[in-house]
């Protein structure tokens, strides 16, 4: 196949070609002639599965033809060889034993990280491992390391580094993955130094970015028949310019340095590098755009010099689109836009990033057209429906139960999914609003079953009891404990209390998630004791790793892909997206082992490694026939800057305005704003008028007949709010976890100050500060009352802080009246109307000559004696309400005084104004308001006359405040 050389053989194909398809096009052009077993005994060496899909792809569509064999790079151990090595520790193995080594180094020596780092230690430790398994670097080589000017830092790591020195000892331990593909790797080069092979051997595909991959590139490119093909090689670069790409320090972000290297080692000129296939680039002149772009910075005033000699920019970027959005959202619909247009036309597009949030927002988008896109990268298996579900199971063990947890697992698509589920969503539903309206943070099972019984759900209720309120597990077991645990309790929240035949493990990502707890349970031996905070974190941090994919849903033209598989092509249309520094390229993640000087000196990879594939890959893919560069201006609401790589190209075509540089960038841009404007279309909601400022008047037979005492100063002021309440009958939903809010804070206190009043009626010796100090903590330090330690304990100081000044104001109060009447509940009629007034009186005291004195506590401030009079008519209307022998048992003489005794920070008593406006005069004007209310075209304001613009009323949204104002003409609707 190949000519006899003294020379290795290696072969480029610039950026933007097709490298599958030239791949094999100069593949069949070189055994054209030759018998078809020939073709047989080639062997193709290619770096991704997808990329020997491809290729077989194009082998499939003709002409017919014996096929090459295919191998991976990660598959070229010789069987013969395998028999001499130890089969490979199982990579999740190796995991566990690493946490576990952690675990025990940091018991210990406590001071040497928190115990919050264990499984991101074990995991970078895994990396590092991995990384010099495939570099071919030992730990004795890390430890030899001068370090003198990092002695601190450097001891900390080491003591990390030593628990793994067995594991780089061959005999002692099983080698890992990576370990035993370097022995095999290894064991084959040995072979082919004694007996070369002599059938033609291609490794294609491979930048030689990993220590095996270059070894073997190295190997093949000198063998009789062997030869090296490079992807995206630039054959634009100049002579002087592959000569500074020698120094790893200052190069090796450079999209060609990989390529550079392995040039230089094999003692071959980059500018000699001969074509593999002369499939010419969808743009030259582009290509030569890009690759000046792209110079290293220490040339890149050759800008100036070989600029000139470029040709015309608009011809060169005439396909390529510059999109620049004014945010991420903007950015994703602007492509859902374009790919939607390829899926209409029948074009095959692709949509190339390393931003994992960009991809899901574009699927998202994709979606309201019912495009699904094949994603190469599947979706995260902890995201998916049983992730999900196993990992709040797993959350159960760590604490006590919470209304939230319970209520977001019973509401699980897998909860209950054995049987009846239509009725198991009807419980669900019952007890949620019983949840709320109970305001249980922490549901108890004898309340969940007792519930239950009430409502017709027994056996609901008890299944529920017996699987969710579970005390939580404290101290630490084994890992097989905590999986045998786990699976059970998941598997008995899934069938229900049929234990009929559950959806868990069904359909792609419940076979997936079956398959890694499975895998899981044959190696948890290996692991270490655990306690549950640390088993959940294990458990979620192992679903993360799986992916799973649907190979028949996704959209046969719609693609999107990883930054690797630019490489692969195939595509018409490339959408290069969120091209912005610390996305495209990524910002190297921190390395609390080795810094980059270290790294250099012990032989591993540097941190702009990362970046000059992330460079080649972006040149590979910016080449292609057409390309979209998509950028968001903003994330987050912070400015963003543009991927050096951009800002280069678009840097370098402003500064030759001779080759019509700007202009070719204002056409690109130009070309962006049209699918912007296009996007803000697609999101611009649709105009409507603003809702007027309601009053709706309902027939006079709708409006309520029964209000309380303190319903009135909402009638007065916010008459909205009533007609939604009474006539609506709608209520505010009660949150889950109850916030100590003003509500339950008037409530507790109001217990207290009962309480505490009526034993210092029995028991005059306990009005004292102290007394009512301990009432207090009785009541609030209560924590099944008042589950939140923080606001126990700023209540009761607050109570504690006015604690003198209620006990010596008591004492005046006791001296005018005895307390006799707490809680006291009434009502009165307007017989004429058919309407009844309710209200509880906090407090009724009588004096000696059988006169009422009303107190009401108020947590806030008390109303001024106008507010009184004009809205905040509650203590007066008690006042007439006693007089009117609305309360029973109680026929006093006169209302002689009402009090608010505000208990706020700055307490003081407020008398209503009963001088002013005495109980008659108050009872004839409620009659002369409710008769008015009883009007038949009297309507009910939203907001009426509210005491502040800032005032909160539960239904705003319902009247649509905020497109309308408090200065706007209410607008009455007469309803039937």
């Amino acid at each position: 196949m190949f000519e006899p050389s003294g020379t290795p053989r290696v072969y480029g194909l610039a950026p933007g070609v097709d490298f599958p398809a030239a791949l094999v096009a100069g593949l069949r052009a070189r055994m054209a002639g030759r018998p078809p077993e020939e073709m047989a005994k080639v062997e193709l060496i290619v770096n991704t599965s997808r990329m020997k899909r491809r290729v077989l792809t194009i082998f499939d569509q003709g002409p017919a033809t014996l096929l090459p064999r295919i191998r991976l790079l990660t598959d070229m151990a010789d069987p013969a060889a395998l028999r001499d090595l130890p089969a490979p520790v199982p990579p999740l193995r190796r995991r566990l034993e690493l946490t576990g080594l952690v675990s025990k180094l940091l018991d210990a020596q406590p001071d040497l990280a928190p115990r919050a780092a264990l499984f991101d230690l074990a995991d970078s430790l895994a990396t590092l491992m991995d990384e010099m398994q495939d570099e071919g670097v030992s730990p004795d080589e890390i430890a030899a390391l001068d370090v003198s000017d990092e002695s601190g830092h450097w001891q900390r790591a080491l003591s990390f580094l030593s628990i793994v020195q067995r594991f780089f000892e061959q005999g002692e331990e099983a080698p890992d993955r990576n370990a035993f593909q370097r022995y095999a790797l290894d064991e084959k080069l040995k072979s082919w130094e004694v007996a070369p092979p002599t059938h033609p051997i291609i490794v294609a595909g491979s930048t030689g970015s990993r220590g095996g991959a270059y070894k073997l590139m190295c190997a093949v490119s000198r063998l009789p028949q062997g030869a090296v093909v490079l992807p995206g090689f630039d054959f634009d670069t100049p002579g002087p310019v592959w000569g500074g790409l020698s120094d790893a320090l200052s190069a090796e972000d450079h999209p060609q340095f990989r390529f550079a290297k392995l040039l230089f080692d094999l003692a071959l000129d980059p500018v000699g590098v001969p074509h593999w296939h002369e499939q010419a680039p969808p743009s030259a002149a582009r290509n030569r755009l890009v690759s000046l772009a792209l110079r290293p910075a220490p040339v890149t005033d050759q800008w100036r010099s070989e600029g000139v000699h470029l040709p015309e920019l608009t011809g060169a970027t005439e396909k390529l689109t510059l999109v620049e959005a004014n945010s991420k959202r903007e950015e994703a619909m602007a492509i859902a836009l374009r790919l939607r247009q390829a899926a209409e036309d029948g074009t095959t597009a692709a949509l190339i990033t390393p931003d994992r949030m960009l991809t899901r927002q574009v699927t998202a988008a994709l979606d309201r057209w019912d495009i699904v896109p094949d994603d190469s990268a599947g979706i995260p298996l902890q995201l998916t429906p049983p992730g999900r579900f196993l990992r709040q199971v797993a959350a159960l063990f760590q604490r006590e139960l919470t209304a939230e947890s319970l209520l977001s697992l019973l509401k699980h698509p897998l909860t209950h999914s054995g049987s009846e589920r239509n009725n198991h969503l009807r419980a669900t539903r019952e007890l949620e609003l019983h949840i709320r309206k109970k305001s249980w943070p922490f549901p108890q099972a004898e309340l969940i079953e007792a519930w239950g019984a009430a409502a017709g759900f027994p056996d609901w209720a008890n299944w529920v009891a017996e699987t969710f309120c579970q005390p939580p597990l404290h101290g630490t077991r084994a890992l097989s404990d905590w999986l045998m645990i786990h699976v059970e309790r998941a598997e008995a929240i899934a069938a229900g209390p049929e234990m009929g035949e559950s959806e868990l493990w069904k359909e792609g990502a419940g076979r997936k998630a079956r398959q890694v707890v499975a895998e899981l349970e044959g190696e948890a031996s290996h692991g270490t004791d655990l306690d549950a905070r640390d088993y959940a974190d294990l458990f979620g941090a192992i679903l993360a790793k799986g992916e799973v994919r649907d190979r028949d849903a996704p959209h046969p033209h719609i693609l999107i892909w990883g930054t690797l598989e630019a490489r692969v092509m195939g595509a018409e249309l490339l959408i290069l997206g969120g091209l912005n520094e610390g996305s495209w390229p990524e910002i190297p993640g921190a390395d609390p082992w080795l810094n980059r000087r270290m790294r250099h000196k012990a032989g591993l990879r540097l941190p702009e490694r990362n970046i000059g594939l992330a460079a080649h890959d972006f040149q590979q893919a910016v080449a292609a026939e057409e390309v979209w560069l998509t950028r968001a201006l903003k994330s987050d609401d912070a400015e963003t800057v543009p991927a050096r790589w951009v800002n280069r190209l678009m840097n370098l075509m402003n500064g030759l305005p001779a080759k019509q540089g700007p202009e070719a960038l204002k056409a690109m841009q130009a070309r962006g704003r049209h699918w912007l404007a296009l996007a803000r279309q697609v999101e611009s909601p649709i105009k409507t008028p603003s809702a007027a400022r309601p009053s709706p008047v309902p027939p006079v037979a709708a409006r309520p007949r029964q209000l309380s005492v303190t319903e009135i100063k909402t009638l007065i002021r916010d008459p909205y709010a009533i007609y939604a309440k009474r006539v609506l009958r709608l209520r505010p939903l009660n949150p889950l976890q109850r916030a100590p809010d003003a509500l339950l804070r008037g409530i507790l206190i109001h217990q207290v100050f009962e309480e505490f009043v009526r034993e210092t009626v029995s028991d005059p010796g306990l009005l004292t500060p102290e007394a009512l100090r301990a009432k207090a903590a009785e009541v609030i330090g209560d924590p099944e009352v008042l589950p939140f330690p923080v606001t126990r304990h700023v209540w009761q100081s607050r109570i504690a802080r006015i604690a003198e000044w209620f006990t010596r104001t008591e004492t005046a109060r006791q001296q005018i009246a005895r307390p006799v009447h707490f809680e006291t509940s009434g009502s009165s009629d307007i017989a004429s109307l058919g309407f009844t007034l309710k209200g509880t009186a906090d407090r009724i005291d009588i004096d000696e000559k059988g006169n009422a004195h009303l107190y009401d506590y108020k947590t806030g401030a008390a109303p001024t004696a106008k507010q009184q009079k004009n809205f905040d008519k509650q203590l007066l209307l008690e006042a007439a309400m006693v007089e009117r022998g609305a309360f029973p048992n109680l026929q006093p003489r006169h209302a002689s005084r009402a009090v608010f005794v505000s208990v706020s920070t700055n307490p003081n008593e407020v008398e209503a104004p009963l001088d002013e406006v005495p109980p008659a005069k108050v009872w004839s004007q409620f009659e002369t308001l409710m008769t008015r209310w009883f009007e038949p075209d009297r309507g009910y304001t939203a907001r009426a006359a509210m005491l502040s613009e800032n005032d909160f009323s539960d239904y705003d949204h319902l009247s649509r405040f905020g497109e309308w104002d408090v200065i706007d003409a209410a607008e009455r609707e007469m309803l039937e």
